[in-house]
């Protein structure tokens, strides 16, 4: 139980940046990474990613554990976040070798899959509130692919893990409210106002991006209605070669964000076979069990569940998180989340790598020291 006691000590954060910056124009910079120059190498490495990725869809015996929150993880080591229009995106720009190690942390403490700093990522978005240019945006975009691919790679390297999944990666592609950063995204107000094509045409230059990175696949996540969704949908088919899942942010225990009913959302995954999982995320952890049930007549028996929920704590506008007197424990809640059938499970707002650890533990029992 030694690995599982280490992931509560916190890994400090260094102040230097071990990475090379590339001068793109006198006034800003975007990291850039070594890659090698052997075919051979790139297409083993992809057959190995390959490989697991099909391993994962099968749904093991064991669950496939994701991260929790790497904003959470990184306002921990310090970064200031609240009240920035890039969120945690920002940082990328800032000081992408704090993302590298939170990515880390969380692969430490047992996750099988870690999520690209990209949730409020766009190239819009980083044109407007950094001066950048289309390219070098959506360079910075690419570079939380790689920043994640990197952190998988050391953690390989580091050889104290063995019997351990090569860990995915996963780009994150938040909902279009997430940019205009007045908490539309948990409501979905905007969808009246725009089209489904006007969805799909903000989308496609992220998810064209993180495809071209290299995702393993991509997390279409808090997605607040089902005109988004549907969007999303209809453009991952313009990406045939890619997976994903789709999850949703949630207002009660029946209704997504803008008040449908779950159980209608969960039957868009049944216009695409490229998605792997369909589930919530970034809602109240006893939200969860009673979702899934509402919604398990209409999912397609072919996908799983994915579920990452906050840890209970509320956002209060104005004031920022405010720790809840009622706070349940994610991991005990996992071992029904699992009966019901979710295969993909972990963590977002307010889950730090510690709680991913007990989760891990919980669901994997005495095989961690095996696995981990």
């Amino acid at each position: 139980m030694t690995r599982l006691a280490n992931c509560f000590v916190k890994t400090p954060l260094t102040a230097s940046h071990s990475m090379s910056a590339c001068c793109l124009s006198n006034k800003f910079q975007v990291w850039t990474f070594q890659r090698s120059n052997d075919s051979g190498d790139h297409r083993t490495e992809n057959n190995l990613r390959k490989g697991l990725f099909s391993e994962s869809l099968r749904m093991a015996e064991d669950p496939v554990i994701l991260d929790g929150g790497l904003a959470t993880e990184l306002e921990a080591a310090g970064l200031k976040l609240q009240g920035d229009p890039l969120w945690s995106a920002r940082i990328l720009h800032m000081n992408p070798q704090a993302i590298k190690e939170a990515h880390g942390r969380f692969l430490h403490c047992g996750a099988d899959v870690i999520t690209t700093a990209t949730y409020q990522a766009s190239v819009e978005g980083f044109v407007q509130h950094l001066g950048l240019t289309s390219e070098l945006a959506s360079q910075l975009l690419m570079s939380g692919v790689e920043l994640a691919k990197q952190a998988v790679q050391d953690f390989m390297a580091d050889g104290a893990y063995p019997g351990r999944r090569i860990p995915l990666v996963a780009g994150s592609v938040g909902p279009y409210g997430a940019f205009l950063h007045d908490g539309s995204e948990y409501s979905g107000a905007y969808e009246e106002r725009m089209s489904k094509d006007e969805l799909k045409a903000w989308h496609r230059p992220q998810i064209q991006c993180l495809v071209s990175a290299g995702v393993d696949l991509i997390a279409m996540e808090t997605i607040p209605s089902l005109k988004e969704a549907e969007a999303l949908v209809e453009l991952l088919h313009e990406f045939p070669n890619s997976k994903a899942w789709l999850s949703f942010s949630c207002k009660d225990a029946q209704c997504i964000s803008n008040g449908r009913r779950f159980s209608e959302a969960v039957q868009v995954a049944r216009r695409s076979k490229q998605l792997v999982a369909i589930g919530v995320n970034c809602c109240e952890p006893t939200l969860v069990e009673p979702l899934l049930e509402s919604a398990a007549p209409h999912k397609n028996p072919d996908l799983s569940w994915v579920v990452y929920p906050n840890n209970g704590d509320k956002w209060v506008k104005g004031i920022g998180w405010q720790t809840s007197e009622n706070k349940v424990c994610l991991a005990d809640l996992s071992t029904n989340w699992r009966r019901q059938g979710a295969a993909w499970i972990g963590g977002c707002c307010r889950v730090s790598p510690a709680d991913i650890a007990a989760v891990r533990h919980q669901l994997h029992g005495s095989k961690w020291n095996e696995t981990a």
